[in-house]
């Protein structure tokens, strides 16, 4: 039995499978984020160790005997979250997550003091990454910073709290903008432009490495007789794509989460930073991989059923399953700011087009279509960087809405196929990297893809007015990005 544990920013999620990698057990564990000031997230990483003792208890109380046969446990995270302990493993702070948008002069301060940075790194450095938000500790939270003796992401914490470990894997560390990502190691280059040093970093290892195992005290109070094995684990997309079996050359997955990814598997380290593309390490050994990311997906619908007092799930069925074309409501749906293409930390939403006619059916539409349109400023940021991306599969929560995929699959002009069993990503992810841990097994041989349960085609009759309706669409950004 493997366990696999996915650590996101709304919930802690557990699943655990068999040799046959069939699905034994799910749990989850809802968890809260803070927001203190304008533009901050922020996280108690006790909450998380908190929300992971929940899951295995409620893995346990269903499947005694399958958690006492655990051999193998991996991990999927949230990425980019600092996590700060001092010299006794104690946390000096809460955690500044992914969303956290304070850190945006000091992505400028790294550009200056290290004009090899986004050579190094094959990224432009975002508010949202790791390595902003110690200069923005340093110059904020002074004392705080002089006591840092461990920088850690999530799920990594969580890794120290069961083995005592400090480690990471290359998925995740590539987030944090201290990775040399064509050679998966630390850059003391990048590291001493942020006044840090290789010690204060975690030990690096691949996604399917064993890292530790867990303590014997832990061991017991989680009822695992074999005292498991931890694997490298993955930030949370690199680890999805492990669980729906995109980790060779040219496999793409879009995500349809709280954010927005589309994530394609490459053989080589291809950066495009220009166009705002993320290009990390992959969770399997010896690949990369690049992603378009939109900071605000199901996030952008779910502001909309909020302000409307309507349930997202309502809301979208309102537009029944037939597509005729776009809304006649335009939105940028930049509600946190935007990674790909614009890389724009302070940037927010717009509509354009409202008229005393537009109703929640017209917004829901504009939400939709937004998303998509994103969507396909990513695509054509990854292809400029020299991907291929003839089909896509499609997971997260925003695939429960046929008309949304059909739209993003009319707007993209590609297939998208709809896993049978779509919703344990991340934790079926980390889940085979346990098994590939504990086992040595081949992970070309265990992520194997699912079954699709339907391919959801392009629209062509829609396509025209589409194309028409994107080519408005990004004259937004260029327009207003000075008015803020």
């Amino acid at each position: 039995m493997y366990l696999g544990l996915d650590f996101g920013t709304s919930s802690v999620k557990g699943v655990i499978i068999d040799d046959n990698q069939k699905l034994i057990a799910t749990a989850s564990s809802p968890l809260k984020v803070s927001r203190p000031h304008h533009g901050w997230s922020e996280q108690n990483p006790a909450h998380w160790w908190k929300a992971a003792n929940a899951v295995v208890r409620a893995l346990r109380k269903a499947k005694p005997k399958a958690i006492a046969a655990v051999k193998g446990i991996g991990m999927s995270g949230q990425q980019h979250g600092a996590t700060l302990l001092d010299k006794n493993g104690k946390v000096l702070r809460p955690c500044i997550l992914w969303n956290d948008a304070r850190s945006f002069e000091e992505c400028a301060d790294i550009l200056r003091d290290c004009p090899d940075a986004k050579a190094i790194t094959g990224n432009v450095p975002l508010a949202g990454f790791t390595a902003p938000k110690l200069l923005w500790v340093r110059k904020h939270e002074p004392k705080i910073f002089e006591q840092v003796a461990k920088v850690l992401l999530p799920k990594d914490y969580i890794r120290f709290c069961m083995t005592g470990t400090y480690g990471s894997d290359m998925s995740d560390s590539a987030g944090t903008y201290w990775l040399d990502v064509a050679k998966r190691d630390w850059s003391d280059v990048v590291l001493k432009a942020t006044h840090l040093r290789r010690d204060q970093m975690p030990e690096l290892f691949e996604g399917t490495d064993v890292t530790g195992r867990i303590t014997d005290k832990l061991a017991k109070e989680w009822g695992m007789l074999l005292k498991p094995v931890v694997a490298g684990g993955g930030g949370d997309n690199a680890a999805a794509a492990v669980g729906i079996g995109a980790v060779h050359d040219g496999d793409a997955v879009l995500s349809l989460g709280t954010s927005g990814v589309m994530f394609v598997a490459n053989e080589k380290f291809s950066p495009n930073t220009a166009r705002g593309v993320h290009a990390f390490c992959h969770a399997v050994p010896n690949m990369w991989h690049q992603m378009g990311v939109i900071l605000s997906a199901t996030d952008s619908i779910e502001w909309l059923a909020r302000l409307l007092k309507t349930p997202a799930p309502k809301l979208t069925a309102a537009l029944g399953n037939k597509l005729a074309g776009p809304a006649e409501v335009l939105l940028l749906p930049y509600f946190s700011g935007e990674r790909t293409p614009v890389g724009d930390s302070q940037i927010r939403a717009a509509f354009l087009g409202l008229g005393h006619e537009t109703d929640a059916k017209s917004m829901t539409h504009a939400v939709l279509d937004a998303v998509a349109f994103a969507f396909r400023q990513s695509l054509d940021a990854l292809r400029d960087g020299g991907a291929t991306v003839n089909r896509l599969t499609a997971v997260g929560g925003g695939t429960h809405s046929e008309i949304w995929l059909k739209i993003i699959a009319t707007v993209l002009d590609v297939p998208i196929d709809l896993p049978a069993a779509g919703d344990v990503g991340g934790a079926f992810g980390g889940a085979r990297l346990g098994l590939i841990a504990a086992t040595g097994a081949s992970y070309k041989k265990i992520c194997t893809k699912p079954k699709i349960a339907k391919t959801i085609l392009p629209e062509k009759k829609a396509q025209a007015a589409y194309e028409a309706a994107y080519r408005r669409y990004i004259q937004i950004y260029p327009a207003i990005k000075d008015i803020k």
